[in-house]
């Protein structure tokens, strides 16, 4: 039987849900029964040194994605690949209506966020209409699914609902390595925070929270970067956050993961968050804001964390105060992901799609 061969597409490989998920795809499919190629619109990004070697990448040196589109295109009717894996939304969008041009190729787009909250442009919303010309679309939680149901026509038996993966193992490893952040070594209980600094994951309602927590003995980490660092940076300043630390991107954010007491997704909405997961793993209890995105597909309540509304920022930080009085069994956190979302299980969904498009 001949190799299948899948084009997989995105921007770069720089920190982010997408990026993380495709590259585990990646470094986890049979190579004996797929021929896959990474094409990139950037050859950059922190997951290019834990990307498998022997996965091929083509590099678009194209810095915009409206611009990456006719290369994309060009490409694929050279090359004729049996799959097209398309793993970011803007992508996926703008590639939509050129779809039926390539009749032996079947496209797979795998949504990334809720839809409605994250494309607010109607110049791209436009592209949503040719949407049911792919194969199938990935969801990742039922907020994604219905979403998209109902605020852009598509058919329910055009999405394939797949939760993001978890790599249990890459993580455990990473873990295992020193860790030496002279910020961790004081007494005070550490919160953690992951994430790109734009508005969409609402570091400032977080900020605005701990300032209702500048006499308790509790450290805040934020890990990440992004557009509205500057913004958020000034914010702690006017609010005199002397225990707020900005710490940019780490390669190993698993280790502040595993050595804080609590991590918060403040975000206003998501697609399936795998910081959340990766959280999980490192047995860190969790305190998610009430946003669409999977949330309470993820958060088994009092066991691996809870939900509340971070809009409320004084009743929040009332319900931070709470979670760090009590102690949580950690094995419980790690083992209510791992049952759930390990790269063993959910891989094996993507691997059987991968099967029956073709079939």
């Amino acid at each position: 039987m001949s190799k299948k061969s899948i084009l997989f597409i995105l921007p770069d490989l720089n920190p982010g849900g997408a990026e993380r998920i495709v590259t585990t795809i990646l470094n986890h499919i049979d190579l004996d029964k797929y021929s896959p190629k990474l094409m990139l619109m950037r050859k950059e990004g922190v997951y290019l040194e834990i990307l498998k070697s022997e996965i091929e990448i083509v590099d678009l040196k194209i810095q915009r994605i409206r611009q990456s589109i006719f290369p994309i295109l060009k490409y694929i009717y050279k090359h004729k690949p049996d799959i097209v894996f398309t793993g970011y939304g803007e992508v996926n969008a703008f590639l939509s209506p050129f779809v039926p041009l390539f009749r032996n190729t079947k496209f797979i787009a795998r949504e990334t966020n809720v839809v409605s909250q994250h494309i607010t442009k109607k110049t791209i919303q436009f592209f949503y209409k040719f949407y049911p010309n792919f194969k199938t679309i990935i969801c990742q939680s039922d907020d994604m699914m219905h979403d998209l149901i109902q605020n852009f026509g598509i058919k329910k038996q055009t999405i394939t609902k797949i939760n993001n993966p978890v790599d249990v193992e890459f993580i455990q490893n990473k873990t295992q390595e020193s860790f030496d952040e002279p910020l961790y070594k004081n007494v005070n209980k550490k919160v953690i925070a992951i994430g790109n600094l734009s508005s969409r994951k609402g570091i400032d309602n977080l900020l605005k929270v701990f300032s209702y927590l500048k006499d308790e003995p509790i450290d805040l980490f934020i890990l990440g970067d992004g557009a509205q660092k500057e913004e958020y940076i000034n914010l702690k300043e006017e609010l005199k956050l002397e225990k707020v630390h900005f710490l940019g991107i780490k390669k190993n954010p698993y280790n502040y993961l595993q050595n804080s007491d609590l991590f918060i997704l403040s975000s206003r909405y998501e697609g399936f968050p795998n910081v959340l997961l990766e959280a999980g793993v490192c047995g860190t209890y969790a305190l998610a804001n009430n946003c669409p995105g999977g949330i309470n597909e993820i958060i088994q309540d009092g066991i691996n964390g809870e939900i509340a509304d971070i809009e409320n920022h004084q009743e929040f930080s009332k319900k931070i105060k709470e979670v760090l009085a009590k102690k949580h069994d950690k094995e419980k956190i790690e083992q209510s992901i791992v049952s759930r979302f390990s790269k063993e299980i959910i891989l094996k969904k993507y691997f059987n799609l991968f099967d029956s498009v073709n079939s």
